[in-house]
């Protein structure tokens, strides 16, 4: 990678072409119920559709590209759930049960006993019931792809075809437009291990479950060459489904299981291949109760990734930007804050795009910041929005890199 300019890249998901989607709701599923079958017309599509999405991403300006998650199911135009339920399509092992992890009955969690409860019990959705109700009211939370099963039996990675599918398209994209490198999104084990256990005797047990499924994509995505996003929302937005509220400190032991899980996972694989994502939940909520960025940066920073990815552009965390004045990162590695917000259909000015990435280029040095998206854009946003977003995003970079580079260049 130059050291000359403010890479750009975005956080995963992207907005599917409306052939994409159409082809995903034809699809018939397995006998087991929510596996999607694959036809060798859908895999046409899907390749074309990566190849045509990488020099799109190209001509925008985005220098590490992604093949937008196309290889994992979206049948609807708003979709925040893509990212986390391909992985059943992957795994042996699960079943459709009576559970569903978003309407299931609540959970309480006490003192020195921390456990999730169900989606539809969070303490925000809650606060805001009437809101998340309304369907006029704003908050759209779209409809999955597929339903939410439970592991009934000891799970494996079965995904390796439809995980050599999204490789090679992603690669041909990259050939075709002449682009170095790019990423592909996968699971973390602590957003995987959020569904229905019926088989295995422990949490624990369970989340080290995933993290064995899990570590064949990673090693695979590295192999190939590429980088591996790891995308863990969980260790940020588990707070506020944990109902009543947890002591910070239970809950940082709550999540260092996870963290430790997906550092099993990711053992021996090389750092710089590695980015990890954080985020509180892409639904576009109040998210009045999102835990503070300061009690789990330390966290983050122990999980064993080259970069980090995170929001730092909407209006809930945008000010948490000042946490670098105190938290030093660690050395070689590589922040990649969210510079525009998928929170809002208002299109970012370049200017503001550009303070933002100044802002912790002046924290922990212009050489380990690369510019992002906040979340996904890709189900929540329209693609026309999207679009203009990453234009905003790298003509932001662009400035901020005649600014920084040139002032080094003037100095010298």
């Amino acid at each position: 990678m130059t050291s000359d300019r403010i890479h750009t890249t975005h956080a995963g998901s992207l907005p599917r072409t409306p052939e994409l989607i159409a082809a995903n709701a034809a699809r018939t599923f397995a006998p087991d119920g929510f596996t999607l079958e694959r036809t060798p017309e859908f895999e046409g599509l899907l390749t074309d559709a990566v190849v045509d999405l990488v020099q799109r991403q190209k001509t925008l300006g985005i220098t590490i590209p992604g093949d937008g998650e196309y290889g994992k199911a979206m049948s609807n135009a708003v979709d925040y759930g893509a990212w986390w339920t391909y992985s059943f399509q992957r795994t042996s092992g699960l079943e459709l049960t009576e559970y569903n992890p978003i309407l299931a009955e609540p959970v309480r969690s006490e003192p020195g006993r921390v456990r999730l409860t169900s989606f539809a019990d969070r303490r925000d959705w809650t606060r805001f019931a009437t809101a998340y109700q309304d369907p006029e009211g704003g908050i759209q939370l779209g409809r999955n792809a597929t339903g939410f099963p439970s592991a009934t039996g000891p799970m494996s990675y079965t995904g390796h075809t439809a995980l050599a599918s999204d490789i090679a398209n992603l690669k041909a994209g990259l050939g075709a437009a002449d682009v170095p490198s790019g990423f592909i999104t996968a699971l973390s084990p602590g957003s995987a291990s959020r569904i229905g256990n019926d088989y295995y005797g422990s949490e624990e047990e369970f989340i080290y479950a995933w993290a064995d499924v899990l570590r064949e994509e990673y090693t695979a995505i590295v192999d190939a060459g590429l980088i591996v996003q790891i995308d863990d929302p969980s260790i940020a937005e588990n707070w506020d489904q944990i109902n009543p509220e947890p002591s910070i400190e239970d809950y940082q032991a709550f999540t260092r299981i996870r963290v430790d899980a997906l550092n099993y996972a990711l053992r021996g694989l090389p750092e710089e291949q590695v980015r990890v994502h954080v985020c509180w939940g892409s639904w576009h909520g109040p998210h009045t109760t999102d835990i503070e960025f300061r009690h789990i940066v330390e966290l983050v920073l122990g999980i064993n990734a080259g970069s980090y990815s995170f929001e730092a552009a909407n209006a809930r965390h945008e000010h948490e930007w000042a946490l670098w004045q105190d938290t030093r990162l660690p050395d070689g590695k590589v922040l990649v804050p969210g510079v525009v917000s998928h929170a809002t259909n208002v299109v970012e000015h370049p200017e503001l795009v550009a303070q933002r990435i100044e802002r912790f280029a002046a924290l922990v040095g212009r050489e380990n910041v690369v510019a992002s998206t906040d979340c996904g854009l890709g189900g929540r946003l329209h693609p026309q929005i999207a679009g203009a977003k990453l234009d905003a995003l790298a003509r932001g970079a662009q400035l901020a890199s005649d600014r920084l580079f040139a002032r080094s260049a003037t100095l010298i």
